[in-house]
């Protein structure tokens, strides 16, 4: 049976503020894909659908910043880990340094809010374990940057399903 498949049979069988807070919290949805399905698909009240999103999204982000330097510094022990850290470290910095250092926290604020593909809360954590931004300010910039990006997501949803007739 294909992922998607067994994905979508999964979160069927749930009560549809789990299937929203669920698929905010993972990596390939986040709320991006969370909001639209509670919207669209679960006719869910626009508020709930905005505060499931935020919360799924935000609920993994803790055990990240948390535990990505440690999984990271054990993982680097194995040569072929190793390897992957540095190439990522060394793409990160010559892609993105100037961006950070110029703009500090707010440049992961911004990088979480705009709803784009590996632009979202997973995305911002490593952004802020290669760039050694502190626990407490990687914490609000993400946070900020999901309460942005929710608003974004569901104003376009909203505002497509207006236009699209499905909602009146």
């Amino acid at each position: 049976m294909p992922l998607e498949k067994l994905f979508v049979q999964l979160f069927d069988v749930m009560p549809s503020w789990l299937s929203t807070f669920l698929l905010s919290a993972l990596p390939f949805s986040e709320l991006r894909g969370s909001i639209p399905v509670a919207l669209v698909i679960y006719n869910m009240d626009p508020v709930l659908a905005y505060c499931l999103g935020v919360l799924g999204n935000m609920f993994p982000v803790i055990p990240i910043l948390l535990f990505l330097s440690p999984v990271s510094a054990y993982l680097r022990r194995f040569k072929s880990w190793d390897y992957f850290f540095t190439w990522l470290f060394a793409r990160t910095h010559r892609r993105h340094s100037e961006k950070f250092e110029k703009y500090g926290t707010l440049a992961l604020v911004l990088f979480v809010a705009i709803p784009l593909p590996v632009t979202g809360a997973w995305t911002g954590c490593v952004a802020a374990f290669v760039f050694g931004i502190k626990f407490r300010h990687a914490l609000m910039a993400i946070f900020s940057g999901v309460l942005i990006s929710g608003v974004i997501v569901t104003t376009l949803v909203l505002s497509g399903i207006g236009v699209a007739g499905i909602v009146d």
